[in-house]
């Protein structure tokens, strides 16, 4: 038998897609969606066909599908992150980062990292976007926000910010509720007795960091609790910031009995900091971060966090900019809520 040979306006070889509909009991229309547009089929369905099209050793035409839908399928992560910092690798952002890419490739897209050749033009991401053909990108905020960002937002690409609010005809943001996992964190502390709670702070200029203060300082006020300014210290996301500004809280004339702090890897310094200054946690100081990443679990005594959903976060950003991309108006931003999880750090052993 001669082989099928496929049309040139077909996204894939006729007798390809054909077959495939025919071992799953589907028509090639609804292939097509799944691969084309994977949120108009139903789950069953498209589990269905993605498995035997794996079987088969099924692979869509990627060139020709462009073609087709207009869409190169292609996402842009932008996060220019401080050069001296290794944000990277930071656990924080590397499960959000896995959540945002499960969530796309289940909606059929591909993530890249998106590069400006260093150019530092206002328009320098807008050309990249264009030179790279994304249908979107998605900009994790570093804390060095400056205006070419603020012009891709309002450029009319699609555009999802993580933790930064952006303005713009396709633009939305996903953050946490910031202010009340912070306040969460510090009644949790007053509930366990504390009283002279303090703070390690993330970065002022981020919008975590500023929420996260916001929230320590509102809880505080409504347990009407004293905020003492020397119980504040500013860190920077990493454990070296953490440890240097648990030293200072150390320092002060009236020990705090507890701290609240604004980031697990933070939280990893402090522990270190109490420990090296010859105190027990939660004993003499009780510790509670935020984030809940892996190694909150495992650090001795086991750190109690303000867990963020990071899941959520991935699918989040996903379902509004692939929204978009398909033709929808910028959704509302989306707060995701916080949970406390109470581990050792907080709580004396009964």
């Amino acid at each position: 038998m001669k082989p099928v040979t496929a049309r040139c306006d077909s996204v894939w070889s006729v007798a390809t897609i054909r077959e495939l509909a025919r071992l799953c009991g589907v028509s090639p229309a609804t292939v097509s969606r799944v691969f084309n547009n994977p949120e108009v089929v139903n789950a069953k369905t498209r589990e269905q066909v993605l498995r035997t099209a794996r079987q088969i050793g099924y692979l869509p035409n990627e060139s020709a599908r462009t073609l087709a839908t207009k869409k190169s399928f292609m996402v842009g992560l932008l996060w220019d992150t401080d050069h001296r910092r290794p944000g990277w690798r930071h656990p924080f952002f590397q499960e959000i980062l896995i959540g945002l890419k499960t969530a796309l490739s289940g909606r059929g897209y591909h993530l890249l990292m998106l590069a400006t050749s260093g150019e530092h033009t206002d328009d320098a991401y807008v050309r990249a976007a264009r030179r790279h053909n994304l249908d979107g990108v998605v900009m994790i905020d570093s804390g060095t926000w400056d205006p070419s960002l603020r012009h891709l937002a309002e450029s009319g690409v699609p555009c999802v910010s993580l933790d930064r609010p952006v303005q713009g005809p396709k633009a939305t943001y996903v953050t946490s509720d910031n202010v009340g996992g912070a306040r969460q964190a510090v009644r949790h502390l007053h509930e366990q007795g504390r009283q002279a709670i303090a703070t390690i702070t993330g970065p002022a200029h981020t919008r975590p960091g500023a929420e996260r203060l916001q929230g320590y300082q509102e809880e505080l006020a409504l347990l009407r609790l004293p905020y003492r300014p020397e119980h504040v210290a500013e860190g920077d996301f990493y454990v070296t910031g953490g440890e240097a500004a648990m030293r200072r809280l150390l320092e002060t004339d009236e020990r705090p009995d507890a701290v609240f702090v604004a980031g697990d890897e933070m939280a990893v310094g402090a522990l270190r900091a109490i420990a090296e200054a010859g105190l027990k946690v939660p004993e003499d100081i009780a510790v509670v971060g935020f984030d809940d990443i892996e190694v909150a679990a495992l650090v001795p005594p086991g750190l109690t966090t303000i867990a963020q959903d990071k899941d959520g976060f991935g699918a989040a950003a996903a379902e509004a900019l692939v929204s978009m991309i398909n033709g929808a108006d910028a959704p509302p931003a989306r707060i995701l809520p916080t949970t406390l999880v109470v581990r050792g750090s907080s709580t004396r052993a009964i």
